[in-house]
């Protein structure tokens, strides 16, 4: 066996979170996790370089919240975490957006961190109970924030292009994957409506969520990435299977003004324009079947300062998984964290 077939076997993941237990031991000596750690360095300089260079803030906020993104209303696409603080209800955030849109009150250019995110529903190869998530709210529209979105994926690859080029290929095999999206001057783009014409309005392909609005299936993100090349966008979903907060398209309330970019596993960014006034927000929230006194503070927001803004969300963990071709979120993790489950440390 040659030594560079050797030093590849060397970096497998241990798939240590079938034993959470005795993954601290493991990980403690283990290359794969020396690798994940300076996966982790990079996004977190790379991250804070691009956002200084645009004049975004970095904010710091809670993890818990009274009002999380996805409220278990039609369209949304996870279980909230509740917990009890001090005998007070409340939720572990699973995404901080409403707060970075209160952010870009404060400041007009725009909010962003890199922060944790929990979802209800079991881990899975390609989903988390915690995971991190990198957001950022804007002023503008979709079509902007797409186009940030794009600058930012190819700054993040830049860098692990740069830095971690040779370990790359020990584990994926090579960096094609990484050059290939440098190579691109935008992602296509494709209407959700199109997309299900393209594939076929078949259950393989999409799975209706509520009267008359579908999502796609895991399949259908597969395929679609295939006839594009990997990086593709799906736009213009069916309103009632995103949450409430997306915009409506104009004239078209059955319709968002959202974005999924398809690559890897597939979704690893997603974004999205939001209500620029309470008014727009409560034809939503009734829509959505969310009570409106769950989101009172949010909507007063925009009565007091109407704005219309824009934020994506990319999972960190899902778009490790693409740099390193693999094919497991749940190796990903530094730490392994499973709800309803103490697991140290």
């Amino acid at each position: 066996m040659s030594a560079q077939t050797m030093e590849t076997l060397s970096f497998a993941a241990p798939r240590t979170w079938r034993d959470p237990d005795s993954h601290f031991e493991i990980a403690l000596s283990h290359p794969w996790y020396r690798t994940l750690l300076q996966m982790t360095d990079i996004m977190q300089r790379a991250t804070v370089e691009f956002w200084a260079g645009r004049g975004v803030r970095a904010a710091y906020l809670p993890v818990t919240t009274g009002s999380v993104s996805s409220p278990m209303g039609l369209g949304s696409d996870s279980s909230p975490v509740r917990v009890e603080l001090e005998g007070v209800p409340t939720y572990l955030a699973d995404s901080m957006q409403f707060l970075l849109e209160y952010g870009c009150r404060m400041w007009e250019q725009g909010c962003y961190y890199v922060m944790p995110s929990f979802r209800g529903e079991a881990p899975d190869p390609t989903h988390l109970c915690q995971f991190y998530h990198s957001e950022a709210e804007l002023p503008g529209d979709v079509d902007a924030v797409m186009d940030t979105v794009e600058a930012y994926v190819r700054h993040l690859a830049r860098a692990y292009l740069d830095e971690m080029g040779p370990v790359i290929t020990d584990v994926a095999g090579s960096t094609a994957h990484i050059e290939r999206l440098l190579s691109l001057e935008a992602f296509p783009r494709v209407a959700f409506s199109e997309a299900v014409d393209l594939l076929g309005d078949t259950p393989e392909y999409a799975t209706e969520v509520a009267d008359g609005a579908r999502t796609l299936t895991r399949a259908a993100e597969r395929a679609l990435m295939d006839k594009f090349g990997e990086f593709v966008w799906v736009t213009q979903f069916d309103h009632l299977s995103v949450p409430f907060y997306q915009a409506f398209e104009p004239g078209d309330p059955s319709r968002a003004r959202n974005a999924d970019l398809l690559f890897g596993v597939g979704e690893t960014v997603g974004c999205g324009e939001r209500h620029a006034t309470a008014q727009e927000a409560r034809q939503a929230l009734a829509m959505h079947e969310v009570a409106e006194e769950d989101y009172a503070w949010y909507l007063r927001m925009r009565e007091l300062r109407p704005m219309r803004t824009s934020g994506f969300g990319l999972g960190v963990e899902r778009f490790f998984l693409w740099l390193l071709k693999h094919d497991d979120i749940r190796d990903m993790q530094m730490l392994h964290r499973v709800n309803g489950r103490q697991i140290n440390p």
